[in-house]
């Protein structure tokens, strides 16, 4: 067995046993799923979207692109969605140029899963902002980035390298309420690389629901 394709099974042997808690998941950063630095180059990924496109990293090169785990069914998901904070963000982000890249790593028959058409209504209903809906079923993308709540966050710059993982925010609450007055990481984030700054906050713990893999 190949390294990396040990390290994805380790992975997903982390997120179920981190989900078996009410799948609630708060971890802390020396609990890792998938090892990626931030400073590193970001995992290559070949997945289709909800068009059924086939996207890659490599498309992106000279962009900054940001990551969003999500899972519709997910009430820390709900919270960005119903308040209108998630589109917000997205759509600053694509006016700045950003690419904005949802990605569901919910299995079949799992929370949160969705075909390109689910995909494509979700994104309509919730009046979504996303360059694309990526499509990860069998969680490879997911377990590469070890991605383990929705939402779990990343920023990669537009040479291939991950500047921020971690949590949306500073409140770690399925509440709506608790939005006002939160720090948006990945707002900043944006804002220190579009600046030419080093990313100040560079990692976060992410909090949300735990990714459903298989």
């Amino acid at each position: 067995m190949s390294t990396s394709r040990r390290n994805l099974l380790l992975g997903g042997a982390a997120v179920a046993a981190a989900g078996a808690i009410g799948g609630f998941v708060l971890l802390g950063a020396n609990e890792a799923l998938a090892s990626v630095e931030n400073g590193a180059a970001a995992p290559a990924f070949s997945v289709q979207d909800a068009n059924g496109q086939t996207r890659t990293l490599a498309e992106f090169r000279g962009r900054t692109v940001v990551l969003e785990w999500t899972n519709h069914g997910c009430p820390y998901v709900r919270k960005h969605y119903d308040a209108g904070n998630m589109q917000a963000l997205q759509r600053e982000a694509a006016a700045d140029g950003v690419v904005w890249l949802q990605v569901i790593s919910s299995a079949p028959g799992e929370q949160g899963h969705l075909d390109g058409a689910g995909a494509r209504a979700r994104v309509q209903t919730d009046n979504a902002a996303p360059a694309a809906t990526l499509l990860d079923p069998s969680g490879v993308m997911g377990r590469a980035y070890g991605a383990r709540t929705t939402p779990h966050m990343y920023i990669i710059d537009g040479s291939g390298v991950l500047r921020y993982q971690g949590a949306i925010d500073d409140r770690p609450s399925a509440r709506p309420a608790s939005l006002e007055g939160a720090t948006n990481y990945v707002r900043a984030a944006l804002a220190d690389l579009a600046a030419g700054r080093p990313v100040q906050t560079a990692q976060t713990t992410p909090y949300g629901c735990s990714v459903k893999y298989a």
